[in-house]
């Protein structure tokens, strides 16, 4: 018994020790200040993995968000890791973003001590930010016949050409050059074709006319040069574009509809309207477009048509999008009358209603709202997911009172839907219920607390 109690005494000693060293080391923990989300990605670009920088820029896109570039920038300076390379590439070029030209020109040059996928986004990106200084590396790389990144040299090489108004003919002439001259069979020719496209030179007109006109020429080759007509938009490759029209082959037909676009006058817009009547339902859709880009008003009545009665869903869908970029007058009579329509499906329905709110957000926030009342009150799963997508764009105050049901009784999906509408429109009424999601452990919480970094607040 004496011993017992002798070690029964040890251990309860010890445990008078040890105890107050955890409760201090919990109350440290718990009052040692949470690294801000900033920091925490600042750290991940410092010091993370490839694959932990590739999820980083992911979130990046998601956000369109801009403000780690240079940190990126600096990243890209002093790496050779090809995954990173290629990763930051790709994110600066999907937004045009300058900082990495003389990177990007250093991994062609190199191009033996980096990836082959390396290389091809350098080449890409600098084509994207259309980097003067890349034109010269660009057609050496190009005559050296490296098979291996021609294709992006070409591209690029154009989109060069189209930024730099000084050097867009050179450039021109010289991928007209190389397709007459220096390639043989059908490798890189509708590259070439595109880039003299990409340009924008007069000086490609005739080249790209000769191509449509020839009907021994395959189609796609053919097609390639109606969308390089469009591209460039010179008047001289009108004719050619409108005799392309009357093609027997229903894609070549389509691809002329298409490209008439940028073009103006009383000869294009009776040749727009007349192909909606075509049978081949990628010509409608063409008709659509082009009527889009043009803002052509006549068109309204065929595009109601389209947009109601049209058995390709495709087609309904352009049309309700050039009726959205036709905008005023009966135009947008037409979507109102869309989204009322009973018998219309939820498609036509969510698209026509898409356009009233990036028309006017103001006048039309209240219509969306109640139909989209009426498809919960229906059951109608499809349509009413489709509208909370739709009107979580919206910006205007008028969907606050909305947002403010939603975090009082929506679901999952309703609630992020409401911290969207309070981001967008800077609803500081609404600051408590985001905070309380970003304090809480759903699955919005980290959504919760990103968008009160984004309005200034935690």
């Amino acid at each position: 018994m004496k011993h017992g109690s002798i070690t029964e005494g040890l251990w309860l000693s010890l445990s008078l020790l040890v105890l107050p060293c955890r409760s201090v080391s919990a109350q440290e923990e718990a009052q040692a200040p949470q690294k801000s989300l900033e920091q925490q990605r600042l750290d991940t670009i410092h010091y993370g993995t490839e694959t932990e920088i590739a999820a980083l820029i992911g979130n990046l896109k998601k956000e369109n968000a801009d403000y780690l570039d240079n940190e990126l920038i600096d990243l890209v300076k002093n790496t050779h890791n090809r995954s990173i390379l290629t990763g930051v590439f790709t994110f600066f070029g999907e937004r045009d973003k300058g900082g990495l030209e003389a990177r990007a020109r250093q991994a062609v040059e190199e191009r033996d001590n980096e990836a082959n996928e390396t290389i091809a986004a350098a080449i890409d990106y600098l084509g994207k930010v259309k980097d003067p200084e890349a034109a010269d590396l660009f057609k050496e790389l190009i005559n050296s016949d490296e098979r291996r990144f021609i294709s992006n040299a070409i591209r690029a090489l154009g989109r060069i050409g189209g930024g730099n108004q000084g050097s867009s003919d050179e450039i021109a002439e010289y991928l007209v050059d190389y397709y007459t001259n220096q390639i043989s069979g059908d490798e890189y020719r509708r590259d070439l074709i595109v880039a003299v496209g990409e340009t924008g030179a007069k000086r490609g007109v005739s080249f790209l006319t000769d191509i449509t006109d020839n009907s021994d020429e395959r189609a796609v080759i053919r097609m390639a040069a109606l969308e390089s007509l469009a591209k460039i938009g010179d008047p001289d490759g009108l004719d050619a574009i409108l005799a392309s029209i009357s093609s027997t082959d229903p894609n070549i037909r389509s691809t002329a509809v298409a490209a008439l676009g940028p073009f103006t006058g009383p000869d294009v817009d009776n040749a727009i309207l007349e192909a909606f009547r075509d049978s081949y339902y990628r010509t409608r859709i063409s008709a659509a477009q082009a009527a889009k880009v043009r803002k052509l008003a006549s068109a309204v009545p065929y595009l109601a048509y389209r947009a109601e009665q049209d058995e390709v869903a495709a087609v309904k869908d352009e049309a309700i999008r050039a009726l959205g970029a036709i905008g005023a007058g009966e135009a947008q009579t037409t979507l109102e009358k869309l989204i009322d329509e009973r018998k219309n499906s939820d498609q036509v329905k969510i698209l026509a209603a898409e356009m009233l709110i990036s028309l006017d957000s103001g006048r039309y926030a209240e219509k969306v709202i109640a139909l989209l009342d009426d498809a919960k009150k229906r059951n109608q799963t499809a349509l009413y997911n489709g509208l909370l997508r739709v009107i979580s764009g919206a910006q205007t105050q008028k969907v606050e009172s909305l947002a403010a049901r939603f975090f009082e009784s929506g679901g999952v999906l309703e609630k992020s839907y409401a911290i969207d509408m309070v981001v967008k429109n800077r609803f500081t009424g609404l600051i408590e219920q985001v905070r309380s999601l970003a304090n809480g452990t759903s699955g919005l919480s980290g959504k919760a607390k990103t968008s009160l970094e984004r309005l200034g607040t935690d």
